[in-house]
């Protein structure tokens, strides 16, 4: 069987992305290109293809991958304690990682297996609560949508407040929305 030319290169997919998040930490979205990661590991652009399909794509790797670093929270946790607990910790890592906050805002979170994962494992204890179809999307959406927009805030250009503070402040959110998703 022949191989394609990203195999021929040696190329994997952790290496096309690795090179991807070095050149968009070094030029941004504008500069982030088939070509420049192809220059980033000194193969021919038509090498990558085989791991990732174009730009677009590749962001959307970008943005999974970094999910990747979340454990979903196990199907048998406490609903409430397990949910809040993933979003923390994707608020956490957002903020880390603050250059892909606008990816995120952008695109609306992220599409991939990771993502997939994450959202299937809130949606088992959505259903402990409750919630299950239509009202559990509907519930991930609330979640994601706000766990994403305090990160933005937390890494905007001088932020009013603090990241500790907006932390705090999505904690309290995030309970809200638990308890009115209940509720319901």
């Amino acid at each position: 069987m022949p191989r394609t030319p990203g195999q021929r290169a040696g190329l994997t997919r952790d290496a096309v992305l690795t090179a991807a998040r070095t050149v968009f930490a070094e030029r941004g979205l504008p500069g982030l290109s088939m070509r420049s990661v192809a220059r980033e590991l000194d193969v021919a652009p038509n090498a990558l293809y085989s791991h990732v399909a174009d730009k677009d794509a590749l962001v959307d790797d970008l943005l999974d991958d970094l999910l990747g670093a979340l454990d979903p929270p196990a199907p048998d946790a406490e609903p409430l304690a397990g949910l809040r607990g993933v979003m923390l910790a994707t608020f956490d890592l957002l903020v880390v990682h603050a250059d892909l906050v606008p990816l995120y805002l952008a695109r609306q979170g992220a599409r991939g297996e990771n993502a997939r994962a994450l959202g299937a494992a809130m949606t088992v204890l959505l259903g402990h609560l409750g919630l299950d179809g239509d009202a559990a999307g509907r519930v991930v959406r609330a979640l994601v949508v706000s766990t994403i927009g305090y990160a933005a805030l937390a890494t905007a250009d001088g932020p009013a407040l603090a990241p500790a503070q907006l932390r705090a402040d999505l904690e309290v959110t995030l309970d809200w929305l638990l308890l009115g998703a209940t509720r319901s």
